[in-house]
């Protein structure tokens, strides 16, 4: 099945205001069964999604990387670390280590990572709607709804188990 990754764009684009306004409901009063709930409907929506058939994160979202990213992945392609950042890497605005271009070097075109087993912290976590006190991260999970599909349906779900 092929997502249709502009249509779950224009939709989330379309209920920004509506999403923004529900997510920060939750910061204000969240149910007891918030983060339980929020694992429910995480597993659910990963039922329903397959990300390699969209890969629009790893098309569109460089990963921040940590020093424990880098020397984990470099160890395994036994580089130095400074050939490493060297081809793969360059310091953002943000004195953040991120890729130089995107889409991601290590995407294959069947949208599978061809270093998954020791991909970066941030993608292993993203869209990060399987965190706890998911409140706290409002802003990242209305942004996350523009680019991933499965955090737009998760805001949705959740909207619905608690409108």
């Amino acid at each position: 099945m092929v997502i249709d990754i502009e249509h779950y764009k224009d939709l989330a684009q379309q209920k920004q205001k509506e999403h923004r306004k529900f997510l920060a409901s939750l910061k204000k009063k969240a149910p007891k069964n918030l983060d339980k709930l929020v694992q429910e409907i995480h597993t659910e929506v990963f039922e329903e999604i397959d990300c390699r058939q969209c890969a629009n994160c790893c098309k569109s979202l460089g990963p921040l990387f940590t020093e424990a990213d880098i020397e984990r992945i470099s160890k395994a392609f036994r580089m130095k670390l400074s050939v490493f950042e060297g081809t793969y890497l360059r310091t953002d605005e943000d004195g953040d280590k991120v890729f130089q271009s995107m889409p991601c070097p290590f995407l294959g075109k069947d949208n599978l990572c061809s270093i998954y087993e020791m991909r970066p912290k941030a993608c292993r976590e993203f869209p990060h709607t399987d965190r706890k006190k998911i409140y706290q991260i409002n802003h990242l999970t209305i942004q996350n709804t523009l680019i991933c599909p499965a955090a737009y349906l998760f805001v949705e779900k959740l909207k619905e188990r608690l409108g």
